[in-house]
């Protein structure tokens, strides 16, 4: 029997997002029949590689955030010789760092927001671009940190100065419209969701993972154009960044003057979410996967050093 150690929890602003999708992953390997062996992690990385010892047949990497996907705790794998589920390196550090990934998606001719990085301290003095747009941390998932500045608002400065995820922003346009998202397993594309936030205005933390914080729509209602494109595109940017297993990219679509409108893409998750409300499982299930059968699949593509 294949023995797989689940990584879960971590240090993140999102471990508590990790704790679920562990305790979802964990569950769902025992009935596909796998030998499980759950590892939470915190601070002590010599906690995880005593866990770590005797030496599991695959990690499943249910880590999101910083040291989770961002090539950390690859690193640690890949020295360890252990195959994990997900993505390397290499594909992870690029996608966590979203100006990094927003270049590379540019060099590939991929639909990117008009943006820049800022100093977060001259945020405060004026806005780096025409109203609406958005700021982002660098290296941050789930929306934490995302702030929408709009016209009339007076929270640039209070925002500034709360600021805790770095010397600098990343800020862009903000694009009316929807919000749709594709996820990719290994070279297959498989549907397009269109996400509504219950709160009727921003896909944030609390719309991802509270229990009836958003609704779903597969496939989304969306032109036939628009659909096959943001198909090509998720798995364009999923082989531009080098990633394998399985991702899930995001995008706003500005339809606000009708169809077909101009489709953006706004990152890819080298780890998506695998909690009751995530949608990578949706998707799957949609094209007749269980999600035990997507975890299984998931730990049968795990590799090292790739």
């Amino acid at each position: 029997m294949t023995r797989v150690a689940v990584l879960y929890g971590g240090m993140s602003a999102e471990r508590e997002v990790s704790l679920s999708t562990g305790r979802q992953v964990i569950a769902a390997l025992r009935e596909a029949g796998f030998d499980v062996a759950p590892v939470e992690v915190g601070t002590d990385l010599g906690a995880v590689l005593r866990a770590l010892d005797p030496r599991p047949d695959a990690v499943f990497n249910a880590l999101h955030g910083r040291f989770g996907e961002d090539g950390a705790i690859q690193g640690v794998l890949d020295w360890l010789a252990i195959p994990y589920t997900h993505s390397g390196v290499r594909a992870s550090a690029l996608a966590m760092d979203k100006v990094a990934a927003k270049a590379v998606f540019a060099a590939a001719g991929l639909p990117v927001p008009v943006g820049r990085l800022v100093d977060i301290a001259a945020l405060e003095h004026g806005d780096p671009l025409p109203l609406p747009y958005v700021i982002k941390p660098i290296n941050e998932g789930s929306s934490v940190g995302v702030e929408i500045m709009r016209e009339g608002g007076n929270r640039r400065a209070a925002v500034a100065a709360a600021w805790s995820y770095g010397a600098t922003a990343l800020v862009e346009e903000f694009i009316p419209g929807r919000e749709l998202t594709v996820a990719v397993m290994g070279e297959r594309a498989l549907a397009v969701t269109e996400i509504t936030a219950a709160n009727g205005d921003f896909y944030d933390y609390e719309a991802k993972y509270a229990e009836g914080g958003s609704r779903h729509v597969i496939p989304a209602a969306v032109h036939p154009a628009i659909y096959d494109r943001a198909m090509d595109v998720a798995l364009a940017a999923h082989r531009a960044l080098g990633c394998r297993g399985a991702t899930r990219a995001d995008f706003r679509y500005d339809d606000t003057e009708g169809e077909p409108g101009r489709l953006v893409l706004l990152e890819v998750n080298t780890q998506p979410g695998l909690t009751p409300t995530s949608l990578l499982p949706e998707q799957a299930a949609h094209r007749g996967m269980s999600f035990p059968q997507l975890c299984a699949w998931m730990v049968e593509n795990a590799a090292c050093r790739v």
